[in-house]
């Protein structure tokens, strides 16, 4: 393919389509491809979902503007996926000057070394072509980022070597951003940049002029830039400065998945589940119960709203909850090995990993509010799929007496077993909503446990840490270090 392409200025000049694309800047580039890509119905980009009807028009719109443009969310609500997936909606590939830092434009270099050569070659100029992964820079703004990382700086071994004067433009060694020229110049956390890095920035994206070394130079990019930023410090009287903020042309917000159906169909694309040297089935009430901990999550008032929950938490515990089940199976020889909500206690540390706690939060625990966290989510689970069920004989068994000790180790058998002997558990567990069509002993024990969960979160069934479910214990009786949902020591 590469030898089927113009390799100097003159073949370049001879190919008509070439040139035109060559001509075409990289934001008339990229709107000419989007707008192929909206006739023919194909998705922006492929593998992000939930932003069809809110993010994806307002990107829309912005790249068909011509416009720079900024993310604001919070974390994990796939920003820089979505600026890498940008590069989708370049050309295959694109003619350069060939040795030339800045990806010069053969039509029409903006460096010293470019125009020299092409001066001195005419036609005979050697061309180079970079694909799309050479055309994406991307860059986490960072407070020692320095205006040399990326606009450049005075290099004086180059000067050395080439006899030149340290203001002699072919002294300077390019930053990020001039690398990134005819391509896509992505930067994300942008409040982190210092101020002064932002005053630079802002001069290149407008006015194409910069001050390397005191020495003034212009440098005409063509460059889409686009930049992540949460929203708390995104604001005049934050961390950025007002002149970049008037430059960047569309400001678009991102946000968390708005239904738990559409945050367990992103889980189940990204999340690592199918092993190749064992299987785990998860059933779909599990499923539930893992992405309603982030929801759930999102609402408490003990966790920072401006951190945000990401949505790598129901990612990652959905992975530690495979494993241990994995794990169960292989330590007790099952064959098949079915995901229960024991397996999400087990996986407490995906969660307690992933929240910022208030001072509230802190004083209470991040075990204590991840346990409390997955017994609300069970419980909205159990209520979504069966409303409000009669569990009063289950209660009463466990009023008379019963107790149950619930492990993540033991055989999905022993627990059906165990479970068989609760009046009405069985049958509750074994309803369609529940448990879906013909189930089986993990299917049942999963459903079971979850039934138990959403018991403790309603105070009517106790559970310790360890597994042990018993009689509610009454308000008055519990003592000040007690779990609130359940009889047991916190962690």
């Amino acid at each position: 393919m590469q030898a089927s392409r113009p390799q100097t200025l003159g073949a370049l000049k001879r190919s008509p389509d070439a040139v035109a694309r060559a001509m075409r800047s990289v934001k008339d580039e990229l709107r000419a491809n989007l707008l192929d890509r909206l006739a023919t119905g194909e998705p922006v980009f492929e593998g992000v979902l939930g932003y069809e009807e809110t993010v994806m028009p307002q990107i829309v719109n912005a790249l068909l503007s011509r416009h720079n443009f900024i993310l604001l969310g919070l974390r994990g609500q796939a920003k820089s996926r979505i600026l890498r997936a940008l590069t989708t909606l370049l050309d295959d590939a694109v003619p350069i000057v060939a040795g030339s830092e800045v990806n010069d434009n053969p039509f029409r270099p903006i460096s010293k070394f470019a125009r020299q050569l092409i001066e001195e070659m005419g036609d005979d100029t050697p061309i180079a072509w970079i694909d799309r992964d050479g055309r994406f820079v991307e860059k986490l703004a960072t407070p020692d980022v320095t205006i040399a990382d990326l606009i450049g700086d005075v290099d004086p071994i180059k000067a050395a070597r080439g006899g030149h004067l340290l203001s002699d433009e072919l002294t300077i060694h390019y930053g990020m951003l001039p690398r990134a020229n005819r391509g896509i110049f992505a930067l994300n956390e942008l409040p982190d940049l210092a101020g002064k890095v932002q005053v630079g920035l802002f001069n290149v994206m407008q006015e194409g002029d910069v001050q390397i070394k005191g020495y003034p130079v212009r440098l005409a990019l063509d460059v889409l830039l686009c930049f992540t930023a949460n929203p708390e410090d995104y604001t005049a009287r934050g961390k950025i400065i007002t002149p970049l903020k008037d430059r960047i042309g569309s400001e678009i917000l991102t946000h968390y998945p708005e239904t738990v159906e559409l945050g367990m169909a992103i889980t189940e694309q990204e999340a690592w589940t199918s092993r190749e040297d064992s299987s785990v089935r998860v059933p779909e009430i599990v499923a539930e119960v893992v992405e309603r901990v982030a929801f759930e999550a999102r609402t408490d008032r003990r966790i920072d709203k401006r951190s945000g929950v990401s949505q790598r938490l129901p990612i990652t515990l959905l992975e530690n909850v495979v494993s241990n089940a994995e794990r169960r199976a292989v330590l007790a020889g099952e064959d098949d090995a079915v995901a229960r909500i024991s397996d999400i206690y087990a996986a407490l540390p995906a969660i307690t990993g992933k929240l910022e706690l208030e001072y509230e939060g802190e004083l209470v625990g991040g075990h204590v509010i991840a346990r409390e966290l997955i017994r609300r989510a069970a419980e909205a689970t159990f209520k979504a799929r069966v409303g409000e069920a009669s569990v009063d004989e289950i209660v009463l068994w466990f009023d008379a007496g019963g107790a149950l000790q619930v492990t993540d180790d033991a055989p999905a058998a022993a627990l059906a077993a165990a479970f068989s002997s609760v009046p009405g558990l069985g049958p509750l567990a074994r309803t369609e909503p529940l448990a879906g069509e013909d189930p089986d002993d993990g299917t049942i024990v999963a459903v079971c446990e979850l039934v138990l969960e959403a018991l403790v979160a309603r105070k009517r069934v106790s559970r310790s840490d360890a597994g042990r479910y018993g009689r509610a214990v009454p308000e008055k009786r519990r003592r000040p270090n007690e779990d609130l949902f359940g009889g047991g020591l916190s962690a």
